[in-house]
């Protein structure tokens, strides 16, 4: 494969991380009422309402280990996407297909960086 004595690029690179971390900070909610529907996701790095635009329409996934293997793997994933943005902190509001569960509440999700805006 390709000319003797030459090294080929592609396998020097490294490989490219297609996600940003994100924490589950609970339920959108109200000073009585909460709404399962909606979750409350904090993404590193991001401090201001400006920033989260980038991630407007982005999918997130929660992974979590279940005890019975399906497919030949214990771990399952929720999907989801970020539909808005939440104060001016940097906290985004996501539905997910499934509502995320309690024990999901301090947990960490991957914010996707597809599919793309620009």
């Amino acid at each position: 494969m390709g000319v003797p004595g030459k090294v080929n690029k592609a396998f020097k690179r490294q490989p490219t991380r297609l996600y940003v971390n994100g924490a589950i900070l609970g339920y959108k909610r109200g000073q009585r009422n909460q709404h399962e529907h909606t979750s409350l996701i904090k993404i590193s790095d991001v401090s201001d309402k400006a920033s989260t635009e980038f991630y407007l329409g982005k999918r997130i996934c929660y992974i979590y280990k279940a005890m019975k293997e399906v497919r030949g793997s214990k771990f399952r994933t929720i999907w989801g996407r970020v539909c808005a943005s939440h104060g001016a902190s940097g906290v985004i509001k996501a539905k997910f297909q499934r509502n995320l569960p309690p024990k999901s509440i301090g947990g960490r999700c991957r914010v996707m960086l597809y599919p793309s805006r620009v």
